[in-house]
């Protein structure tokens, strides 16, 4: 009987140890529970508002659905955001250039009212760029144990901690960014390009930003953190 349950109990012991691992795993790569939310549904902007700089144009005309993919032309400034605010969450986008590369970012934790630019704080697309924070009208972040809050400049860059991971014109690419609690962090195409606490809001709007030439994104979703 003590053979049993000494055998028993080394089965029970590798089973947690295993299920251990892979929730480690699982927590690294996917960065949080399994309720997947679906931020885009792949046919119309159902959930999303549309917001541009000039009143005169379509957001028709900026913002449309192509073949189970969003695309922006770029044409004005403005962005894509989402009618609720989320906080703690590892939020995953697919993004490719369809012509020549130019500027665009996510916006995360950003606020009304609706204006170009709210403020956010932006995860940067711009070409070759990709990675870099910026803080936008007064928002704040730690980065390097240095507080890069400025309300007295619009756009305050933090540039990208490695080389460009990004991928050629055409192909897609995956920004993966964990947002936990007041801290920051994105991975371009699996390479941690940024990171930082502090965050000032830490929570908010999600957006894409429409900003100097044509992206597509597909695949928008999140997974929220467990508390």
């Amino acid at each position: 009987m003590t053979r049993v349950r000494v055998i028993a109990g080394f089965f029970v012991a590798a089973v947690v140890a295993v299920l251990g691992l892979a929730g480690c795993q699982g927590l690294s790569a996917g960065g949080g529970s399994s309720k997947k939310v679906v931020l885009w549904n792949g046919r119309d902007f159902d959930g999303w508002k549309r917001v541009v700089s000039d009143p005169a144009a379509d957001v028709n005309d900026i913002w449309q659905v192509r073949d189970g993919r969003i695309y922006c032309s770029g044409a004005v400034n403005g962005y894509l955001r989402t009618d609720q605010t989320y906080r703690d969450y590892q939020l995953h986008v697919e993004w490719r250039w369809p012509d020549d590369p130019t500027n665009s970012g996510v916006l995360l934790h950003a606020s009304e009212p609706d204006q170009v630019w709210p403020p956010c704080i932006e995860c940067q697309l711009k070409a070759t760029n990709a990675g870099d924070f910026v803080l936008m009208n007064g928002t704040g972040l730690t980065v390097d144990g240095v507080d890069r809050q400025n309300p007295n400049r619009q756009f305050v860059v933090i540039v990208k901690k490695s080389p460009t991971s990004e991928k050629p014109a055409g192909q897609w690419n995956s920004y993966d960014i964990h947002c936990a609690g007041d801290s920051i962090r994105c991975y371009v195409n699996g390479v941690l390009q940024n990171e930082g606490t502090g965050a000032v809001p830490s929570f908010g709007y999600i957006g894409l930003q429409s900003e100097g030439g044509p992206i597509e994104f597909r695949n928008i979703y999140l997974l929220p953190l467990e508390p």
